[in-house]
Formats: C-alpha cells, sequence, structure tokens
C-alpha cells in the first residue's frame, strides 16, 4: 500500500502565527491533523492595521509553541513527517522571514525535505483539501492583499486573466470599516454592520464595471465612502453607508465573474474544462459576497466551490497541502527566498495605479 504523505506547514506571511499537519487521503483531498492559528488582532486593534515590526516580534515569540502544539495535536512526531512546507512569500518580509527560517532549520536538522511555497498558490489550492476538484477551473482569490481572477491549469500551472489596478477587495473593507468607525479586523465589522443597515441608501461607483476584461478598480468606491461619510453623524447612517458598500461591492464583483467565466470558456474550449468556479481568501469567508455569486455560478452553469471558513483566512493548511502538491510533482526548489511580492503568473503584467489605462 502507497503511502499517504504527512507534511507540516509554517504560515508567517502577516499577522497570523500558524502551523498545521496534513495528510493526503488519496483521493486527491486531505486530512486536517491539526490547524493551529495565533491571531494578532489585539497587538494591532489600537493601531487600526498591521504594524509589521509589532507582527515579526510576535512571530518570534510563538512560533515554537505554535509548531509544538500542530504536532502535540496531531500526535505526530518530526520523524513522522515527509516534508516541512513553509510560505515564502508574497508577505511581509520582517515576518516571513520568521517561518521560513524554522521552518527550513527544522527540515535541516530533521532531514527532511523543505518546501518553500507562494501563500498565493496555498489560497489557489486550498478548496481541494476538502472537495475532489478536476483541473482546469477558474479562481476567484479575493483577499485583503490580493484580488484576482486566475485559471487553475495544474499544479504550477496558473494564468492570470484579472487583477485590481488599486486596492484589493480586502483593503477597501478594512479601509471602509477604518473610515466609518466600526472597528478591526474590518472586512468582518463591515458585514457585521452592514446587515444593520439599509443598502439601498447611497449610490455608490462602480468603477470600471463597464469596461472590457475582468480587472477591478476599487479606490473610487473607497474615496466616495470617504465623502459620504463626512455628511453623516448617526450610526444608522454609518450603517447604511456599510450596507451599500457592501451591496456595490457585490454588484462588481458578480459582474466581472460573469466576464471571468466567459473568458474562462473560451479560453478552455478545448480542454473541455469541469466549469468549476472556486473562491478563497479571506474575503471568501463573506457570506453576502459567498450567496451572490453562487447564485451567479447557477446561472451561468459553474459548480461553485468555496473552502471552510477555517480555510480562508491566513491557515498553515493550506501551505502544507501545497507543499505535498508540489512534492508528488516533485517541484522541490527549496533555494527560493522570501518574496515581498511573488505572482502566481510570472507572464502577468503587473497592474498598478488609478491612472491606468485598460
Amino acid at each position: 500500500m502507497k503511502k499517504k504523505l504527512t507534511f507540516l506547514g509554517i504560515e508567517t506571511s502577516c499577522d497570523e502565527t500558524a502551523a498545521s499537519v496534513v495528510q493526503e487521503n488519496g483521493d486527491g483531498t486531505a486530512k486536517v491533523l491539526s490547524n493551529i492559528v495565533s491571531s494578532q488582532i489585539q497587538e494591532h486593534k489600537k493601531f487600526g492595521g498591521v504594524v509589521p515590526e509589532i507582527a515579526a516580534r510576535a512571530h518570534v515569540e510563538n512560533i515554537d509553541f505554535i509548531i509544538q502544539e500542530a504536532l502535540d495535536e496531531s500526535k505526530t512526531k518530526i520523524d513522522d513527517i515527509d516534508g516541512i512546507a513553509a510560505t515564502a512569500g508574497p508577505g511581509l518580509i520582517v515576518c516571513l522571514t520568521i517561518g521560513y527560517n524554522i521552518g527550513k532549520s527544522l527540515a535541516a536538522f530533521s532531514g527532511k525535505p523543505f518546501l518553500p511555497i507562494n501563500h498565493l498558490e496555498g489560497h489557489a489550492l486550498s478548496p481541494s483539501i476538502e472537495n475532489k476538484i478536476s483541473f482546469p477551473y477558474l479562481l476567484l482569490l479575493i483577499s485583503g492583499g490580493h484580488s484576482q481572477y486566475l485559471i487553475i491549469k495544474g499544479i504550477n500551472d496558473y494564468e492570470q486573466i484579472g487583477t485590481t489596478i488599486d486596492d484589493a477587495v480586502g483593503e477597501a473593507f478594512d479601509k471602509t470599516a477604518k473610515i466609518l468607525d466600526l472597528g478591526y479586523p474590518g472586512g468582518p465589522k463591515v458585514e457585521k454592520f452592514a446587515k444593520l443597515g439599509n443598502k439601498n441608501s447611497y449610490n455608490l461607483p462602480k468603477p470600471i464595471i463597464n469596461r472590457g476584461g475582468c480587472n477591478l478598480s476599487l479606490a473610487g468606491l473607497k474615496t466616495a465612502v470617504l465623502r459620504k461619510s463626512k455628511e453623516i453623524n448617526l450610526d444608522k447612517e454609518r450603517y447604511n453607508l456599510a450596507a451599500s458598500f457592501q451591496y456595490t461591492i457585490n454588484k462588481i464583483l458578480v459582474e466581472k465573474t460573469k466576464v471571468a467565466m466567459k473568458m474562462f470558456r473560451e479560453k478552455m474550449s478545448d480542454r473541455q474544462p469541469s466549469k468549476t468556479f472556486v473562491v478563497a481568501g479571506g474575503v471568501a469567508a463573506n457570506e453576502t459576497i459567498r450567496k451572490d455569486l453562487i447564485g451567479l455560478s447557477k446561472k451561468m452553469n459553474f459548480k461553485p466551490i468555496f473552502p471552510s471558513k477555517e480555510f480562508c483566512g491566513d491557515n498553515a493548511a493550506m501551505i502544507a497541502w501545497a507543499g505535498i502538491k508540489r512534492f508528488k510533482k516533485k517541484l522541490l526548489s527549496s533555494n527560493i527566498p522570501v518574496k515581498s511580492r511573488w505572482p502566481l503568473d510570472k507572464k502577468a503584467p503587473f497592474l498598478k495605479g488609478p491612472g491606468l489605462k485598460l
């Protein structure tokens, strides 16, 4: 009987210290034996955002304990592990270095293979932890730092067909929460208070919604929220503005996803794709976005797949799982350095700036 691979994953790209032990099931999915995440929300709350130096210090203080807890909970010893995977980017360099170095040191000490992992690849493959998914599939990756439409053709084979030219979706949520003084972390707070408001209260802009392609632009929406916020002072109006923002974001994502689905069909017509639509990243946990994208998927004859919420935000299970996937494909580049920027599609142009011509 073929041995099922078991990997230790380590994630410290931003403000979560995470470690996980994951074992493949043999059917294309995985068994998560442990998934430990130490959040730094309280450390950064008073600043309204992540402070890199504080985040790095917290990683240094917690990483040894988190890894040991992951091993203990999984009833696994280092000797039982087949490999160690750690996030090498993209992210905050001072944070990435902590998990990367300890992962590489553990691998060297134990004689196990070490695999540096792209954080975005972890998100891209995370839905297959729990679901049998065939390649190719369409991915919408939405998080605090990234918003991209990608065609996932196979392991290490990714084509970007759309991205944000300014703010990421999660970034827009965080900034809106800060503008409206809703609290931290911003995404869950906006979603919570939007439920108390009237989504039709404000007519907010949908930048580049009618332009071709599926690139996103959200800076103008954020600016509109800022301007409207200066005209209100009652809590009810703040909740109404949050509701209108959530509603507008959903409309933008639905329209751009519709375009992405059509592009996917055209590009993959010769491969008889499964017409699977996957949404991953921290913002994939947003319930109203899930609901609207599921509705669109049914209309467009796509099968929608979302990871469980524990695998939406930053976590080490997705890093361990990506490590297993790459190991099986013999993609074993252990000397990749930590990187603040690391696109999945290296051929895709870097689009950034409100003045960009599309």
